[in-house]
């Protein structure tokens, strides 16, 4: 009777050691998971971000308009039937600067872009993206060409048929009529 309770005994022991190792075991496992878990989504973005700035093709030169950035200032004015449309203060400025935007409602655009600039940061359409309002070869805002007129642009006097592909210039002096 007296070595069956030291059976047991030992038994109970060898029990309880083996559920203190599978207890040290589990949270070796879930320190090992945070631990990874944190080091992925630290590194992830950073590895990610890397690749992508190593991979991406080079801008070629032909799409360089700037290594040094620019700041220009082109005028736009819109005349729809007659009437001058007015281009409102504040376009593209808010919660972030937009790099064409507008500071009052004059019709003066400010192109303030840093460091490298590419002929896509200059085209006409992208300020009416910034806008929200429709540009094309074929409409100005809601108006279209057919029965009720045509849409023309002209560029310092001279008409221009790029439209919203017109790689704006400093001091441009940009017309679109729609008559």
């Amino acid at each position: 009777m007296e070595q069956n309770q030291q059976t047991n005994y030992e038994t109970k022991h060898q029990q309880r050691i083996l559920e203190q190792k599978l207890l040290q075991r589990k949270r070796e496992i879930k320190k090992f998971i945070k631990t990874s878990l944190i080091t992925v989504l630290i590194a992830g973005p950073i590895i990610g971000l890397t690749w992508y700035a190593a991979t991406r093709p080079p801008t070629p030169e032909t799409d360089i308009v700037s290594k040094s950035g620019i700041h220009w200032h082109p005028t736009l004015t819109i005349t729809v039937k007659g009437k001058n449309q007015e281009i409102p203060a504040n376009i593209g400025l808010g919660v972030t600067e937009q790099t064409i935007h507008t500071h009052d409602n004059s019709g003066i655009l400010h192109l303030e872009i840093q460091g490298l600039v590419k002929k896509e940061d200059i085209v006409l359409g992208r300020f009416f993206k910034i806008w929200g309002k429709q540009f094309t070869l074929e409409c100005i805002f809601d108006s279209c060409n057919g029965l009720g007129g045509n849409v023309k642009m002209f560029v310092n006097g001279k008409e221009n048929k790029e439209f919203d592909n017109y790689l704006m210039q400093d001091k441009d002096k940009i017309e679109i009529k729609y008559e």
